[in-house]
């Protein structure tokens, strides 16, 4: 059954339990009284046995099964009243087992309900269960990132300041040591080229954890920091193409495309040998694309067992902000890993 469906039995189911017990009883019998009044004045010869259904069934929706039966045994009993004087049957028993019939049907009608009420609540929980799960892993995200963004923002203010002053302080001494004469001026030397290289690597990990907000210069900028920084550590060209100065409003869209393409280049550099990654933020008939693209050696044909975790954890980001992740072979050779939604929409 389609959600849309369920969600609107359920606004009705949700809508008929507020309107009072004795309203809707009154509202049956007077529909079952309606019924066998117009079966009377129309004639044995026009069935109206199938309009005996609706009471029924709004007995069954409100009431459950046991009320359903008395509303079947009640439309039974006005329907036998309603044709007694023009029925066609020759003997009582023949009427009586009409009447029987009748309600064997009702009774199919009864169980049918329940069947499907049952249906529409198994249903109505598993939607409720599926959107409980997802607004956990959006807060499991969400307290991920929280945690990442005051690790960065500690790492850049806290640390990074430290060692910034500890090698000034190495600065001061080897200057000293050296206007001395002191052999020793080479080593105080060395200790502060160590402490500014520690400060660097202080600093562009601070930038990977906490990317768009440590410096507030946006998706664009923290792309073009992210492939430098690839550049630089691992000697494989990692370029952005596109517009860079493209900037979203939604911090946690801005985020999560980050991580996409954070985990999409470190993928490449891992698993595919690849030597020429690129990155391309553009905007494309009003959307917002995000494309990473290697030169590799291509996805696996059966992945392994255990494997697979970044592209599972890109494919829920992308869902997470109303998009999908799609993947493919390169032409010429290498992976395309492909974002695009449209950021006046956000979902988040």
């Amino acid at each position: 059954m389609p959600n849309g469906q369920v969600l609107g039995m359920g606004r009705a189911t949700t809508l008929l339990t507020t309107v009072p017990r004795s309203f809707v009883i009154g509202l049956i019998v007077f529909l079952v009284l309606l019924v066998g009044w117009i079966d009377y004045v129309t004639g044995w010869e026009l069935s109206l046995v199938i309009l005996y259904a609706p009471p029924i069934i709004l007995s069954v929706w409100r009431f459950g099964i046991i009320a359903g039966i008395l509303s079947a045994s009640l439309s039974s009993i006005v329907w036998l009243f309603a044709n007694e004087a023009v029925h066609p049957y020759e003997t009582d028993i023949g009427y009586l087992w009409a009447m029987v019939s009748r309600f064997f049907y009702f009774g199919v009608v009864v169980f049918a309900v329940i069947e499907v009420r049952k249906k529409q609540e198994a249903t109505a929980a598993h939607i409720k269960m599926l959107e409980e799960q997802r607004q956990l892993e959006l807060d499991i995200v969400r307290v991920s990132e929280h945690e990442q963004q005051r690790i960065g923002q500690d790492l850049h203010d806290g640390i990074c300041q430290q060692l910034a002053a500890i090698g000034c302080a190495a600065h001061v001494l080897a200057e000293e040591l050296e206007s001395r004469g002191n052999p020793e001026a080479s080593d105080a030397a060395m200790i502060e080229k160590s402490l500014q290289q520690a400060v660097l690597e202080a600093r562009n990990l601070a930038r990977g954890i906490f990317p768009v907000h440590v410096d507030r210069s946006g998706l664009g900028a923290a792309l073009v920091d992210l492939a430098r920084v690839m550049t630089r550590l691992t000697g494989i060209d990692v370029r952005v193409e596109g517009d860079t100065e493209l900037s979203v409003d939604s911090p946690e869209i801005s985020m999560h495309l980050y991580r996409i393409a954070q985990e999409a280049v470190a993928n490449a550099l891992k698993h595919s040998e690849a030597t020429a990654i690129s990155i391309s933020l553009r905007h494309i008939d009003g959307d917002l694309e995000l494309r990473i693209e290697d030169n590799g050696t291509g996805l696996p044909k059966q992945p392994s067992t255990g494997k697979g975790m970044g592209l599972r954890t890109m494919r829920y980001r992308a869902q997470a902000i109303g998009s999908t992740l799609e993947t493919g072979p390169r032409d010429g050779g290498g992976t395309y890993i492909r974002c695009r939604l449209n950021p006046q929409q956000p979902k988040l």
